[in-house]
């Protein structure tokens, strides 16, 4: 087989697990990857059944690596069958496995964690998928192409070390913790001196999760991005933490960030902006709050549904936003 080797040195954190070496069947050029030491990742246990694509959670430390194929023209049955025999002899044993319609064509593309365009690229009317395990290390192996050149995803889910938190406090089973001092601090049964702080954000649901429960979305009012640009500005931004909290309550919870952008420039070159912002907020979300990459997804729209005037920087500036949707478990 001609082309590039490449090996993934993915494992527990300060004990690496053997790495897995592909040969792809041309020149290969990554194009994205995402680690995240500790993690989970959404796997298929099975096709779109026309309410849900069935979904286990592989934990531990996730990796998420793409390429591009210099091979035009390339079948994907031609790209997958070389890989899923690189995997049997490496001692993966195979899973569920389907190709674009048995899979579920789109409702099962988008249910899985892939790194985003231009990074992966998937042909909705022409992707094959599969998954398969070696003991505890479980992978989903994603390939599609374009007029121009194959693409490959490989999600590795390897074990992590798990380094256990401080001690926290306790009460005593079936003793219910009481509110002290009129709701400003938790008194623990039958620890009259030991006290821990609850602020009001703790002690009842946030604004944002309370329009998430009542309405199904809310827009992140918060963040700011300037015209024509989809990296969010520096600053603190409640609605994450309040978003990323509501989230992290219940593991169930799935939602899909819709970008929008003001009016300035192209449609197309709009909707590809729109959906960078939304990226931007799901990496911050995934990154620096903790959310598992499988509980949110990012679209865009573009300025197809604007909610002030195009005519005013104001209303440039409030339809350049970022709205969260619930589709599970709200």
């Amino acid at each position: 087989m001609r082309g590039l080797a490449a090996a993934l040195a993915a494992g527990a954190i300060g004990a690496p697990a053997a790495a897995l070496v592909l040969e792809f069947p041309a020149a290969a050029t990554t194009t994205g990857t995402l680690a995240e030491p500790l993690a989970s990742a959404p796997i298929p246990a099975g096709a779109w059944d026309g309410a849900q694509v069935p979904l286990t959670a592989a934990e531990g430390r996730v990796e998420r690596t793409a390429w591009r194929i210099d091979a035009p023209g390339l079948p994907t049955l031609a790209l997958m069958q070389p890989l899923r025999a690189q995997l049997q002899a490496a001692g993966f044993e195979l899973g569920f496995e389907c190709e674009t319609r048995a899979c579920g064509g789109f409702d099962f593309r988008y249910a899985l964690d892939l790194l985003p365009e231009p990074e992966m690229h998937v042909d909705l009317g022409d992707f094959r998928y599969l998954t398969a395990r070696r003991g505890e290390e479980v992978v989903g192996l994603m390939v599609s192409r374009s007029a121009s050149a194959g693409f490959v995803q490989l999600t590795r889910v390897t074990p992590a070390e798990i380094v256990a938190p401080a001690p926290m406090l306790a009460a005593a089973v079936g003793a219910p913790l009481r509110v002290a001092g009129g709701g400003g601090e938790l008194a623990l049964p039958d620890q009259p001196g030991t006290t821990v702080s609850l602020s009001a954000a703790n002690a009842m649901p946030s604004e944002l999760a309370l329009r998430l429960a009542e309405t199904g979305g809310a827009v992140l009012d918060d963040l700011v991005f300037a015209s024509g640009a989809s990296r969010l500005e520096p600053g603190d931004y409640p609605s994450l933490a309040a978003l990323a909290d509501w989230l992290r309550a219940d593991p169930a919870r799935q939602v899909t960030l819709v970008g929008h952008t003001d009016a300035a420039g192209g449609l197309e070159g709009n909707i590809v902006l729109s959906r960078r912002r939304a990226e931007a907020v799901r990496a911050a979300l995934v990154g620096e709050f903790g959310v598992a990459p499988g509980q949110v997804r990012a679209e865009g729209v573009g300025f197809l549904s604007p909610r002030a005037s195009n005519e005013t920087e104001d209303g440039r500036r409030l339809n350049r936003r970022v709205e969260a949707v619930v589709v599970a478990g709200g």
